[in-house]
């Protein structure tokens, strides 16, 4: 079955980031959040959220600053940082952890994440640029000019551009063939 994972990095208005779950569950879709820790303290709530709509919650670091820039101990305290929060919120660190601040992690901070227990650091091949608030035209057109199956694609919560572009994106991938499934669905 042809699928892609729209993953979404985790911070920013809770009423946009209920929008796109409420959205893409509309369509059928399950999605990938990578949540930033102190987005997690701030609205907890949000952690049950996500994962009772059946989507998938990992982790994208405490404070969300350029973790392969970081000392190995600074890089270490942002991944188990996000992680205790995950595990406090929902008992489990989740699957997944995405990089800060950059599209992949460095073999240190690669490493960092195994020893904190997460089996898989996730990358991207497609890029919304939805951060740079383009508009939604734009966000649906960069999205669908670039997915293919088996694409993971970085979108951000936080952003009205992304909220408006994600029905045309959902609608274009089904009549595509193309399921919107988590990380977990996409690589098992």
């Amino acid at each position: 079955h042809p699928r892609v994972a729209l993953t979404f990095h985790g911070q920013g208005d809770p009423a946009i980031a209920r929008a796109l779950l409420t959205e893409a569950e509309k369509h059928g879709a399950r999605v990938t959040v990578l949540a930033v820790g102190t987005w997690l303290d701030a609205h907890p709530d949000l952690a049950r959220r996500i994962l009772d709509g059946g989507h998938d919650l990992g982790n994208h670091t405490l404070h969300h600053l350029d973790i392969n820039a970081m000392s190995e101990a600074e890089a270490t305290q942002e991944i188990t940082g996000c992680a205790d929060r995950l595990r406090r919120l929902t008992g489990s660190i989740g699957t997944w952890f995405r990089p800060s601040r950059t599209a992949r992690a460095s073999p240190l901070v690669e490493r960092l994440a195994h020893r904190a227990g997460y089996p898989h650091v996730l990358s991207y091949d497609v890029d919304s640029l939805d951060f740079t608030s383009p508009g939604a035209p734009a966000v649906a057109r960069k999205v669908l000019g670039e997915v293919r199956n088996g694409s993971v694609v970085s979108l951000h919560f936080g952003y009205d551009d992304t909220v408006a572009a994600l029905p045309a994106v959902l609608e274009e991938l089904d009549r595509r063939g193309l399921a919107a499934v988590t990380t977990t669905e996409l690589f098992s």
